[in-house]
């Protein structure tokens, strides 16, 4: 067990073809639930949807040449799993290939792309095809509940005619759940909203900003639930907007803190911002709207509930871009109609803290976050003894993330994953939805486990707020609402830094970071600066890993009005 300390620091068969602007019978959308254009100009739609264990996919083009689509890891041509197709002179055609290292297109000697039906017209190909989710041809690649890398292109003559020209300036890149997508609920046009967004804000032209607006929930006096939340991003801004988090604030404050916003973590941020600690709702780059469950919903409207929220954005700027003027936000559509359970949100996993670090040139490094037995006995116990119930899990990690899994255990048992994403894309971040709801119960914890690579990195990376530091957090949605906002761990840091030859540190502790005292290579330092000076081989590195992941660790294990349960 770890010892735990309360917290104390921050083409196969061919079924039916149609050279003519028919659809065959059987082959319509409705087979096909989930949708995504590809394209920025609206020319590429895939729509598919699961059939027991394949994946059936609809492509629908504007093209009367071929049409690519592929399978990437990493979103590029090389070592991508593609299927080509199109009708030409009247007859359809669907080939299997796959690509090497080197992006070399190859027929694949094992065809596992099967074409159901195909339809040109006078300006559009239509290609409906499917493909088992494990085929066990290693030029292909297996579809799972990760991220996928879908690659696309079309060209304007068929592929006979075009030859190995499969390259054109229309082609790209799409991240997507295939298996897991974000739900769609037509009946929300109809119901109420508000939105809360920024007004004319100036983005700094620096590397990261995160910006503070408080807002008023305008619905008051009568609970409702709020059943969709829509991000509301600016045209052009896509990029920028890294995520958006909504804090639940102290219901004392009055409406002059409405007045402005200001940069968050900020020496001269007002006072009222530190209200604000319970995540109600989360959002990141690539996620689309989110839509509740048809049992839970996000109460607003009731003493309990909340007044006054903090919006805070994360801007990504890398290039310091100048003069970057952005109003987006978040759109909360409710009815007066309620649900049978109000929603919740648990931060878990590492807390942002420069306390998890990792070192440069690493093709692998592990790092893991604890919501611990002793929290969510306390918590649970106290609020919730028949435990609750988890609907959807947001992963979220920067840069360097490359793979993140939600473990749980059960009276010391480890259950199923509880989410997981094995192909992060910092790009592409969105509440998974579970497929069976799971019960967390006094006594479980759930581990936050992050992989990282650092192999391009030079210098330490450290925990923290920029794009360039790094994160290990899971956003879990549950329901019924208890009085627990985070249950996050931390590594202990005097062990890190004995691993590195530190003997001392100068105390009592003044600065931030602190400063270490002996040796004589390291006196004076910040312990930011005696990190990176450490020579780091990848065998130390690994070594320093393993040392890390047995620490103990402080934690923290929070209330809605930010005071803390007693264990950790």
């Amino acid at each position: 067990m770890r010892r735990v300390r309360p917290w104390a620091l921050v083409l196969g068969g061919l079924l039916c073809a149609c050279a003519c602007a028919r659809v065959c019978a059987g082959a319509g959308a409705g087979s096909y639930p989930h949708s995504a254009v590809l394209d920025g100009a609206g020319a590429y739609r895939l729509r598919w949807g699961r059939r027991g264990s394949a994946l059936a996919l609809r492509l629908e083009v504007r093209t009367r040449g071929y049409v690519g689509f592929g399978l990437s890891a990493s979103g590029g041509m090389a070592s991508a799993d593609i299927v080509v197709g199109g009708v030409e002179r009247g007859q359809p055609y669907l080939q299997d290939y796959f690509t090497d290292e080197n992006r070399v297109l190859k027929k694949d000697p094992q065809q596992d792309y099967h074409l159901e039906y195909a339809m040109e017209n006078s300006t559009h190909t239509i290609l409906a095809f499917s493909r088992e989710l494990h085929t066990c041809d290693t030029n292909d690649k297996s579809i799972t509940e990760s991220t996928v890398r879908v690659i696309w292109a079309y060209h304007h003559k068929d592929m006979g005619e075009a030859g190995k020209n499969y390259h054109g300036a229309n082609r790209g890149t799409k991240s997507l759940r295939l298996l897991n997508p974000e739900r769609e609920e037509v009946s929300s046009a109809s119901l109420p909203y508000f939105d809360l967004t920024n007004k004319d804000v100036p983005v700094p032209d620096k590397d990261t900003t995160y910006w503070c607006q408080m807002f008023k929930i305008p619905v008051q006096h009568e609970k409702h639930h709020v059943t969709k939340v829509e991000p509301l991003i600016q045209k052009g801004h896509e990029n920028l907007v890294h995520h958006i988090l909504l804090y639940q604030c102290s219901s004392n404050l009055n409406d002059s803190v409405l007045d402005y916003g200001h940069e968050c973590y900020h020496p001269n941020m007002p006072d009222s911002f530190l209200t604000c600690e319970t995540v109600i709702f989360a959002w990141a780059i690539g996620g689309e709207g989110f839509t509740y469950p048809p049992h839970v919903g996000l109460s607003i409207g009731t003493a309990a509930d909340p007044l006054f929220v903090l919006m805070e954005v994360h801007y990504d700027n890398p290039s310091f871009t100048e003069g970057l003027i952005d109003n987006s936000g978040l759109r909360l559509i409710y009815t007066p109609v309620l649900r049978k359970y109000d929603a919740g949100v648990i931060e878990a996993g590492l807390w942002v803290s420069l306390f998890h670090n990792i070192p440069p040139g690493m093709p692998e490094f592990v790092s893991e976050g604890h919501c611990t037995l002793e929290c969510l006995e306390e918590a649970l116990g106290a609020e919730r003894p028949a435990g609750i119930q988890v609907f959807a899990v947001l992963l979220h990690a920067h840069l360097a993330g490359r793979a993140i899994r939600m473990r749980h255990f059960h009276n010391g048992e480890e259950q199923k994953l509880l989410a997981y994403d094995d192909e992060f894309d910092f790009n592409f971040q969105e509440f998974q939805y579970l497929k069976e709801e799971r019960t967390i119960l006094p006594g479980d914890n759930l581990v936050t486990e992050c992989h990282y690579s650092t192999v391009d990195r030079i210098r330490m990376t450290w925990g923290g707020l920029s794009t360039r530091n790094e994160m290990c957090l899971s956003y879990l949605l549950y329901y019924p609402r208890i009085n627990l906002t985070r249950c996050a761990s931390i590594p202990d840091i005097m062990e890190q830094l004995q691993f590195i030859g530190v003997k001392e540190i100068y105390r009592p502790v003044r600065t931030w970071p602190f400063i270490i005292k002996s040796p004589k290579q390291y006196k004076n330092l910040s312990f930011m600066d005696a990190m990176n000076k450490f020579k780091w081989s990848r065998s130390e590195g690994l070594s320093y890993n393993q040392l890390v992941l047995k620490l103990p660790v402080n934690v923290r294990c929070s209330k809605t009005d930010n005071a803390e349960w007693s264990n950790g």
